[in-house]
């Protein structure tokens, strides 16, 4: 496995994340004492696909949908109870 000191980390993390997530982990060391190891992460599952408009045609909306609660709604605003 690859050791590389923290300068050369710093300096070339973008090549050397590329190679870990190839599989090609490697550790980080500090003079010459390891710190830490970078390595791949696996892939989550991937997920099934969620169609919009699969429920199409299966449910009804109220006409008055969008006026559903006038009333009430006017009359907490006007104080009434």
């Amino acid at each position: 496995m690859r050791i590389v000191n923290i300068h050369e980390a710093k300096t070339q993390l973008s090549k050397l994340v590329d190679l870990a997530s190839k599989g090609e982990p490697f550790i980080i060391a500090k003079a010459g004492k390891p710190l830490v190891k970078v390595e791949p992460l696996e892939a989550p599952p991937k997920r099934k696909i969620r169609r919009l408009g699969f429920m199409e045609g299966q449910g009804l909306i109220p006409e008055d949908f969008d006026r559903m609660g006038d009333a009430e709604i006017e009359r907490l605003f006007e104080g009434e109870e």
